[in-house]
């Protein structure tokens, strides 16, 4: 399943153009690689997105076409969330 596509089922990020968005600026890595919004997720990935001056990182546990929102967080288990120290970036 491509990157963009799983944020978006998962409920990670809301839309999937945002997720896009968010991958091709390089704020996501896929198992400690940075990952572009087609990038191939799948069962046991690690996810490191980055929103803002916060780095959450989630397990991959599956992988579902659609889900119903309460289903959404079956797919994957939160590892970490860290906040980061972002000084003198402009984006």
């Amino acid at each position: 399943m491509r990157l963009d596509k799983f944020l978006k089922v998962s409920r990670l990020i809301k839309r999937r153009s945002v997720a896009k968005e968010v991958a091709d600026k390089g704020r996501i890595t896929l198992n400690d690689q940075v990952a572009k919004s087609s990038s191939k997720v799948k069962v046991d990935d690690i996810l490191a997105i980055q929103f803002g001056n916060r780095i959450l990182t989630v397990k991959v546990l599956a992988l579902h076409e659609s889900t119903k929102k309460e289903d959404a967080k079956e797919m994957y288990e939160i590892i970490s969330e860290e906040k980061v120290d972002i000084q003198n970036k402009n984006d």
